[in-house]
């Protein structure tokens, strides 16, 4: 415990000093608000316009768990098909590839003008580019058991169906884990990007991508540092939330989250 609180503590310390930083450069550089706000002033815009900022990242925040969730669901099936043929890895994994380096910013706009704006599009832009790297994860976990304890397996009779759920699920959790921490900070750029293109169902309600392209076209510069700070902390609570998890999971039986709790 004191370990963490220590943590903590020097994470906070560092994150003010940066702020003292930032206040301190305009002060010197005489660099103008609408170029560059201070901390106070960005501050003072996310109190002021507080219930329309909690709004707007409500709405991402839905969004990106909703992408998500639906890319864990699927992705881990497709990575249960991959891993019982080598036939069919072989055949259609690189196409899960494709999905990586198509830009997302080229398949937003055709899935905005294929199922129109709102918050289903941009959480189908978030499911798209999260479910690479559960797929490329959880299929490597899943193929990536010791030869020796499949052969020990089958010695003992165990079926196709008790190999999968008794041995090569329970070695890919970690690498299931790792392909949604992965995943868990690209959702919200997906969701904001996805947000960008597709903007919202209502006029003057959106997420915090759609309160992004407001804000720069009424030059409200502060309130745009809050968004993005506001995008941050989304990111940073969505990935802290799976490294809980992981841990709740793994800490009692597996050798990497033992290690991480001695460090």
């Amino acid at each position: 415990m004191k370990r963490h609180l220590t943590t903590l503590l020097s994470t906070v310390i560092l994150f003010m000093l940066l702020l003292l930083l930032w206040g301190a450069l305009i002060r010197l550089l005489h660099i103008p608000s609408y170029l560059l706000p201070s901390p106070v002033q960005v501050g003072t815009a996310a109190l002021h316009r507080f219930p329309s900022l909690m709004i707007s990242l409500g709405m991402t925040a839905t969004a990106a768990a909703g992408g998500l969730i639906a890319s864990i669901v699927v992705g881990v099936l497709v990575a249960l098909v991959f891993a019982q043929s080598r036939w069919v890895r072989r055949m259609f994994y690189p196409y899960t590839i494709l999905l990586q380096t198509v830009p997302i910013v080229a398949i937003a706009p055709l899935i905005l003008m294929w199922i129109g704006p709102g918050i289903f599009s941009v959480g189908l832009v978030a499911f798209i580019i999260c479910l690479a790297p559960i797929i490329a994860n959880t299929t490597q976990g899943l193929i990536g058991v010791d030869r020796n304890l499949i052969d020990l397996f089958l010695m003992n009779n165990a079926s196709r169906a008790q190999i999968l759920l008794k041995l090569r699920l329970p070695h890919a959790l970690p690498s299931l884990f790792t392909g949604i921490r992965i995943s868990s900070g690209i959702a919200v750029i997906g969701a904001i990007t996805g947000e960008l293109f597709a903007g919202s169902a209502r006029v003057g309600v959106g997420g915090i991508g759609y309160a992004i392209q407001y804000a720069n076209s009424q030059l409200e510069t502060d309130y745009l540092f809050a968004l993005v700070a506001a995008a941050t902390v989304l990111g940073f609570a969505f990935f802290f939330a799976v490294m809980f998890l992981e841990w709740y999971f793994l800490h009692n039986w597996h050798e990497s989250a033992r290690t991480a709790e001695m460090e």
